[in-house]
C-alpha cells in the first residue's frame, strides 16, 4: 500500500514539473486591453444598448449561425444572439 502511494505521488509530481506555459513575443505588436468591449455571453440587444449601433452588421453564416458586428475599435462575433468573442482592431 505504501509503495502504491509513493508511485502515485511520484507520477503526480512528474506531471506537475512537466507542465509549463510559453509566452509568444511578437516584435512591434503590443496587446491592448484598454479598449472596453463586449464580454462573452452578452446579448445583441445588450451590446447595442451599451455600445450603440455598429458601423456594419454582417449577416449570420454557417451552422451554428455566426454573425459579425463591426465597431470602430473592435469586432464582435455572435453565435445566435450571444457574444462568443470580441476582438480589438489593429
Amino acid at each position: 500500500m505504501a509503495k502504491r502511494r509513493i508511485l502515485i505521488l511520484g507520477a503526480l509530481l512528474a506531471g506537475l514539473s512537466a507542465a509549463h506555459a510559453d509566452t509568444l513575443s511578437m516584435d512591434g505588436i503590443q496587446a491592448r486591453s484598454d479598449v472596453d468591449r463586449p464580454t462573452r455571453g452578452m446579448t445583441q440587444n445588450s451590446v447595442e444598448a451599451k455600445y450603440g449601433s455598429p458601423v456594419d452588421k454582417v449577416a449570420p453564416v454557417g451552422e451554428p449561425p455566426i454573425a459579425r458586428w463591426e465597431y470602430p475599435e473592435f469586432v464582435v462575433y455572435f453565435e445566435y444572439d450571444r457574444v462568443i468573442h470580441a476582438v480589438i482592431k489593429r
